[in-house]
């Protein structure tokens, strides 16, 4: 429990949250627990305008969930309360009363895209390429399902959902509307991250707060929405399908 960490960096009314994790920064229960208490954190502070959320390193932005947790899951009650943990992050997020930005600067899967998908900017390099891999697992992108459609549309989810072990481009993901820029390099997509947020954090507080709650309007049932998506990944990776496709990752790994 002790690999990995979150990290939260405040300057110029602008907070940064990092999350780490060794496994290509995965991202297991205990840190998606922390990340929650992070953007809590930040959205409560009065001298926070904006939120800056980013991986460590220069390889993999996000893994998405831990096999290793998967892998261990043996009923109900615990599969659930492990899908749970990406569901809580992304109603953090939603209600959080500051905009959040993504930096993305490598590969996104599964829960990793869930969260580029919650952050109200995104922004990328092209090596951010995504793909969701839960059907390839014997489950299917059920929690997330919800904050990635609603940021491309029904068409691109569905693309991502069915189509679990191919990835996409960066640019695939930027003409869907999950990126609003896809960099050539991680230095460029920096040097504008930096220039956006020194400008946005300018601009009326109050302004950027009426914003948040009109982007995420229609959403006030995902509380309920998302435990119940859990559910469903709760009782299908309980499947011998899915424990024998975990066991062949973990194999390999």
């Amino acid at each position: 429990m002790s690999d990995g960490h979150i990290t939260s960096t405040k300057k110029d009314h602008i907070t940064t949250i990092e999350f780490y994790h060794p496994a290509q920064n995965s991202m297991p229960s205990y840190l998606l627990t922390d990340l929650v208490d992070h953007i809590n954190q930040a959205g409560a502070d009065e001298s926070t305008f904006i939120i800056v959320l980013k991986s460590s390193g220069d390889r993999t932005f996000c893994a998405g969930a831990s096999f290793t947790e998967l892998a261990a899951i043996e009923n109900f009650e615990s599969g659930k309360t492990f899908f749970m943990g990406f569901a809580n992050v992304i109603n953090a997020i939603r209600k959080c009363p500051k905009i959040m930005i993504g930096r993305v600067h490598g590969k996104a899967v599964g829960g990793g895209v869930g969260l580029a998908a919650a952050c109200d900017y995104c922004m990328a390099s092209k090596y951010a390429s995504v793909r969701l891999s839960e059907l390839a697992v014997g489950i299917g992108p059920f929690v997330i399902g919800p904050v990635v459609e609603r940021k491309i549309g029904f068409s691109a989810f569905s693309h991502l959902a069915i189509n679990a072990e191919e990835w996409q481009t960066a640019e695939w993901a930027k003409q869907k509307g999950l990126f609003t820029e896809a960099f050539e390099t991680i230095e460029q997509l920096d040097a504008y991250l930096d220039h956006f947020t020194a400008s946005l954090v300018c601009k009326s507080p109050e302004a950027l707060v009426a914003l948040k709650k009109i982007f995420w309007e229609g959403t006030e049932h995902w509380d309920t929405l998302l435990e119940q998506r859990a559910e469903i990944s709760g009782r299908l990776i309980l499947t011998d399908m899915a424990r024998d496709a975990i066991k062949k990752i973990l194999a390999i790994v």
